[in-house]
């Protein structure tokens, strides 16, 4: 029985040894592909767009590129664990503060390819109000409510912890949460029938140009200083990838192109973004090249 039970061992040894061996493998592989995972959260219009242009460029090079749709939470936690490479939507130092500060040690910050990006609250062009202040005593007007996105976005934490108690509203208003396509919708049904409606909003965003709205001042500042957008990795991705991190850091869009991108993308070929790209980067000759040449 002993000789047979070393024989039984070894072979164990040897599958343990080999399944290490291939778990290695199977891991340098992994850094050394030419595969990439791209998070993006669904409905922030200048991420999509960023995302969708990005995707087409990296295939264009030769990767294979994989869009994870995930809440801003479960993106940033799965590039802490090493599921996602990319995030190009991360707004610093103000919006997304509590994720920095929860994984930023695991995570790496690539560079800022949009300078200045605002949050808001925001009201058609017709509305009375024009300050945050002037929402003081109207609450029965607008049933209580700023409509706001998800409740994991760093507007949402803005506007209902800051904002509200900084201007006296918190016993008034409460910021409502569902999805950014669905507070769009409810204020362009807004717009349509000429009704009062207060939203979260940021800049920029494709909405200022499609619907007549304007942004209530904020002269206690509770919304923040304006963000920059930044591309963030995962930990070690520009060791791993260094040709990739060094495009990405050469990226940079104005309001122009990205207004443009955005309209492609969320109206002319809605639920086409790929079609989207192809189109933006047909006018806008010469961009991929700077990016990636």
């Amino acid at each position: 029985m002993r000789p047979k039970f070393k024989v039984l061992a070894a072979a164990a040894m040897a599958l343990a040894l080999g399944a290490t061996a291939s778990a290695c493998n199977s891991s340098d592989n992994k850094k050394n592909s030419k595969d990439l995972t791209l998070g993006v959260v669904s409905g922030w219009a200048e991420g999509e767009a960023a995302t969708a242009l990005w995707k087409k460029m990296l295939t264009d090079k030769g990767y294979k590129v994989t869009v994870k749709e995930l809440d801003t939470g479960p993106l940033y936690a799965g590039m802490a664990q090493g599921d996602v490479d990319l995030y190009v939507d991360s707004w610093l130092p103000n919006t997304h503060e509590d994720y920095w500060k929860q994984y930023g040690d695991k995570l790496e910050k690539i560079g800022i390819w949009y300078p200045s990006a605002p949050l808001t609250i925001a009201v058609p062009n017709y509305s009375p109000l024009h300050s945050l202040a002037d929402l003081k005593g109207k609450g029965s007007q607008y049933g209580g409510k700023i409509i706001g996105i998800e409740k994991s976005s760093g507007l949402y934490r803005v506007s209902q912890t800051k904002m509200l108690p900084a201007y006296g509203l918190d016993k008034e208003y409460t910021v409502t949460t569902s999805s950014t396509a669905a507070m769009l919708a409810e204020l362009q049904k807004a717009i349509s029938a000429h009704k009062d409606i207060v939203v979260t909003l940021w800049r920029p965003h494709w909405a200022y140009s499609k619907f007549p709205i304007r942004d209530l001042q904020d002269p206690k500042g509770a919304m923040g200083k304006p963000d920059g957008v930044n591309t963030v990795a995962r930990k070690d991705f520009s060791k791993d990838e260094p040709q990739v991190a060094a495009w990405l850091k050469k990226f940079k869009m104005d309001d122009k192109q990205l207004g443009s991108l955005e309209d492609l993308i969320a109206n002319q070929y809605k639920g086409k973004p790929d079609q989207a790209v192809d189109a933006w980067l047909k006018a806008n000759r010469g961009f991929e090249q700077s990016m990636t040449g």
